[in-house]
């Protein structure tokens, strides 16, 4: 009983530690082309609110070995709490999280990246990640997506097509969905 209220889950397996979290490093702009030179994407959160969807999103970054993701200085962004890092399930240990003003870190990055927005409104299914430069990819608010400043910055718009069904997928499983096509061979 004791385990569970310090893990806050009674999925602890017996074992809790408890630990301070990383700090959260600030965007450095000079940084950026040397992001871009190992040809990874990035990841941009532009508030992404939840932090179980942090997490999972934290996850499959570390799956496909992206090393990096921006999250929006903004209030309602998740950070790194107790519920993203067991959602992660270990992957916030391979990625680096860093805070950054948007959209002024766009304009920053657009000389090593190319930006990339999400939008259920606008833009086309396909993405391609063979340019000649790395993609950073933005992620929006699950309510209301990204900020028109943010969308105007983007040098393309992709959205998820599904069958209309839904509106949307959640922004976790959107994630690795274009994840996946951002780090997929160029064989497929």
């Amino acid at each position: 009983m004791e385990l569970a209220r310090v893990a806050g889950t009674v999925l602890h397996g017996g074992a809790v530690a408890i630990a301070r979290p990383r700090p959260l490093a600030d965007f450095d702009p000079t940084a950026t082309k040397a992001w871009a030179q190992d040809g990874k994407p990035l990841l941009i959160l532009d508030g992404i609110g939840n932090p179980h969807n942090l997490g999972a999103i934290a996850r499959t970054a570390a799956f496909f070995g992206l090393p990096r993701i921006v999250l929006a200085d903004r209030p309602d962004q998740a950070l790194a709490s107790d519920a993203a890092y067991r959602v992660a399930e270990g992957g916030l240990e391979y990625v680096a999280l860093y805070r950054a003003a948007l959209p002024a870190t766009l304009r920053a990055l657009r000389h090593a990246y190319g930006i990339v927005g999400t939008s259920l409104n606008t833009g086309s299914a396909r993405i391609d990640p063979r340019g000649d430069r790395p993609i950073a990819l933005v992620l929006g608010n699950e309510k209301t997506g990204l900020d028109a400043a943010t969308l105007a910055l983007c040098d393309e718009v992709v959205r998820i097509r599904g069958t209309g069904h839904m509106q949307s997928l959640n922004v976790a499983n959107a994630a690795a969905i274009l994840i996946y096509l951002l780090t997929r061979s160029p064989s497929g």
